[in-house]
C-alpha cells in the first residue's frame, strides 16, 4: 500500500509519499524490509530510542512524535536522507489511524461488540459468541484467554493487542467471513488508544472495581480510561449496555443519556434497569433465573427464564449483559435462551475440577478484591444450597466430617488458596487478605506471579489485612494446593484463586510452566482413594471436629 493512501492531514511528511510499504511495526525487533516503523512510548521503553535499530532492520518509513526526539536524534534525519520521515502529534493516535487504514478499515465490514469493565469481560464474550454461533453466525473473538477466528485458536499475549495487531486480527476475521467480532477491551488498551478508529456497533460496561492502579494510579483515571469506549469511540448508530448496579455504571448511563446516546441498562438491584433478574437460584449444577424486560425491545415476552451451567450472581450479571446486547441486535429470545444454556464453562472462570471426589474443587481467575469477594459469595450460595435444599439419599446417609477452623462446627467449609501478583497494585493485597479470611473458613496464602518481588514480601502485605486466626502460609503454590485438598472433607469447597486459565508462573523475569487446574487435579488424584476423614495438622487456629 502506498504511503499517500494512509496519511492524515495533520501528519508532516518528508519524503516520497508514492512509496509502497509492506507493514506497520512498533517493535524494532520485528521490522522487516519495507516496513513503516512507528515510535510509540510504552510503560518501560520509548520507541524513539530504537529508531536506528528499525532502520537497520529495513524500515523505510519512520513515524515519530514532534516533541519526542531529542537534539541528538535529529542527526538521524541527516544520516538517513533516503528514509521517509513522518512527524505526528501523538504516535499512539497515529498508529491506530494508520493501522486501520492499512488493513482497509476492517471493523466497518463486521458487527464489532466491545466489552470493558474490571470483571466479567471474558465470560460475557464467550456467552455472546455462543448465542451468535447458535444463531448460525460466524464469530471472531479477541480476549484474555485466546483469540479465535471462527474455530481456529491463537495465543493471546494481551487481552487487547496493540493497534496494528488488533486491526490485523480484524482483517483476518473479515477475510474469513466473520459476521461478528466480540472483543474484550482493557483499560490499558483504551488508555493507549489501541482500539481507536474501530467501528464498535455495541459496547458493554460490566463494572469497575479496584485494579490496575499501578498503571492508572487513581480510580478516577481508571474510570476515565474505560469511559473512552462510550464517549471518544462511540459512533452514531451504536448502542451502549451498562450495569447500573455498579456506581460507576450508573453515573456512565446518566452521562450517556444526557448526550442522547442509545443506552440499555441492566441490573439485579436497581429497579430502574431496562433488563433485570429475579428469582435467582444457584446450585452445584448451575444457575436459573427469570429475565424481566422493562423496556420495549419489540419482543413477545416481557419475562422469560434462563438456565445456565454458570454459577453465582456474578454470572447472572454476565448473562444479563449478554441478553441486553443480543436483544438490541434483534436476536430472537429462544435463540438467546438456547445459546446461553449451551455455553460451556469458561476456562479458569469458576472452573470445576471433578475427578469423582466428594467435595467441590474450583479454579478461578479472581485476582482483585471485588472478584475474590464475588467468588467467595458464590461459594457461600452453593453451601447454602448444599445444606438446606439438597435432599438426596447420599447426603442423608453420608457420614460427614469437617474442620471448624475456629468457627462453629457446621458441615461444608470453604478452603481458599490465593496470593497476589508482584510488581502490581500493592494497595489491594491487604484488602484481599481481609476478604479471603472473613468469607472463607480456612485460607492458605501462597505465591501467585511474584515477578521481581520476593514472594514472602507479598505475603506479608496480604497478612496485614487479616484480623482472624484462620490461615496458614505456604509460599510454594503447588504445595499449597495439595494442602487444601488434604484438608477437604465431604461437602467442602476448595477454591484456588488468582491465576485461572494461566499456564505459567512468573518468577524473577522467567515464566515457568504451572497450571492451577493441573496442580489441583494431581492433588485430588493422590488423595481420592483415601478415607474422607483426613488427619494431620491444619495449622494456625484450626481444630478438627466431627459434625
Amino acid at each position: 500500500m502506498k504511503i499517500k493512501d494512509i496519511l492524515r492531514n495533520d501528519f508532516i511528511v518528508s519524503g516520497d509519499i508514492e512509496t509502497d510499504i509492506s507493514g506497520i511495526k512498533y517493535d524494532s525487533r520485528k521490522v522487516i524490509h519495507g516496513d513503516m516503523f512507528v515510535a510509540i512510548r510504552g510503560e518501560n521503553f520509548d520507541g524513539h530510542d530504537f529508531i536506528e535499530d528499525a532502520i537497520k532492520k529495513g524500515a523505510i518509513v519512520i513515524v515519530y512524535e514532534n516533541n519526542s526526539l531529542l537534539i541528538t536524534h535529529y542527526s538521524l534525519l541527516e544520516k538517513y536522507p533516503d528514509i521517509i520521515w513522518i512527524a505526528v502529534n501523538d504516535s499512539r493516535d497515529a498508529i491506530a489511524f494508520l493501522a486501520s487504514k492499512f488493513y482497509g478499515n476492517p471493523s466497518e465490514k463486521m458487527t464489532v461488540i466491545g466489552i470493558t469493565g474490571t470483571n466479567g469481560k471474558t465470560t460475557t464474550s464467550y456467552l455472546i459468541k455462543s448465542v451468535l454461533e447458535h444463531y448460525g453466525r460466524s464469530v471472531g473473538l479477541i480476549g484474555t484467554i485466546k483469540y479465535m477466528i471462527k474455530n481456529k485458536i491463537y495465543n493471546a499475549p494481551h487481552t487487547t493487542p496493540e493497534a496494528p495487531d488488533f486491526q490485523s486480527l480484524l482483517k483476518a476475521m473479515a477475510n474469513s467471513g466473520c459476521d461478528f467480532v466480540v472483543s474484550e477491551v482493557s483499560s490499558h488498551a483504551l488508555s493507549q488508544k489501541r482500539v481507536d478508529c474501530t467501528a464498535f456497533k455495541a459496547v458493554v460496561f460490566t463494572n469497575l472495581t479496584r485494579d490496575h492502579l499501578d498503571f492508572h494510579h487513581t480510580m478516577e483515571d481508571y474510570y476515565l480510561a474505560k469511559k473512552r469506549l462510550f464517549t471518544d469511540l462511540f459512533r452514531e448508530g451504536s448502542t451502549a449496555h451498562v450495569n447500573i448496579d455498579d456506581s460507576y455504571g450508573e453515573s456512565l448511563a446518566v452521562t450517556l443519556k444526557n448526550q442522547n446516546k442509545k443506552v440499555f441498562t441492566y441490573g439485579i438491584k436497581n429497579q430502574s434497569a431496562d433488563i433485570s433478574a429475579v428469582d435467582i437460584k444457584t446450585t452445584f449444577k448451575g444457575t436459573t433465573f427469570k429475565v424481566r424486560i422493562m423496556r420495549d425491545f419489540q419482543v413477545e415476552d416481557s419475562e422469560f427464564e434462563i438456565s445456565s451451567p454458570l454459577i453465582g450472581d456474578a454470572n447472572v450479571y454476565n448473562i444479563l449483559s449478554t441478553v441486553c446486547v443480543l436483544l438490541s441486535l434483534n436476536i430472537p429470545i429462544n435463540i438467546i435462551k438456547e445459546g446461553i444454556a449451551m455455553t460451556e464453562l469458561v476456562k479458569g472462570r469458576f472452573e470445576k475440577v471433578d475427578l469423582g471426589q466428594d467435595f467441590l474443587a474450583v479454579v478461578d481467575y479472581a485476582h482483585t478484591e471485588d472478584a475474590l469477594e464475588r467468588l467467595l459469595m458464590a461459594a457461600r450460595q452453593l453451601l447454602e444450597a448444599y445444606r438446606f435444599t439438597k435432599k438426596t439419599e447420599a447426603m442423608i446417609n453420608v457420614k460427614k466430617q469437617c474442620f471448624s477452623f475456629g468457627k462453629s462446627p457446621t458441615c461444608g467449609k470453604i478452603i481458599t488458596v490465593f496470593g497476589c501478583g508482584g510488581d502490581r497494585d500493592r494497595g489491594k493485597r491487604s484488602k484481599m487478605g481481609e476478604i479471603a479470611a472473613n468469607l472463607s473458613d480456612f485460607v492458605i496464602i501462597t505465591s501467585d506471579n511474584p515477578r521481581s518481588e520476593p514472594p514472602r514480601s507479598i505475603i506479608r502485605d496480604i497478612e496485614k489485612g487479616i484480623k482472624v486466626d484462620n490461615y496458614i502460609v505456604i509460599a510454594d503454590r503447588d504445595v499449597a494446593i495439595s494442602m487444601a485438598v488434604e484438608l477437604a472433607s465431604s461437602g467442602d469447597i476448595v477454591l484456588v484463586a488468582g491465576k485461572g486459565h494461566e499456564e505459567y508462573q512468573e518468577i524473577n523475569g522467567k515464566r515457568y510452566n504451572f497450571s492451577d487446574r493441573a496442580a489441583l487435579e494431581n492433588a485430588i488424584k493422590r488423595t481420592i482413594s483415601r478415607p474422607s476423614f483426613r488427619g494431620g495438622t491444619t495449622g494456625k487456629g484450626a481444630e478438627m471436629v466431627r459434625c
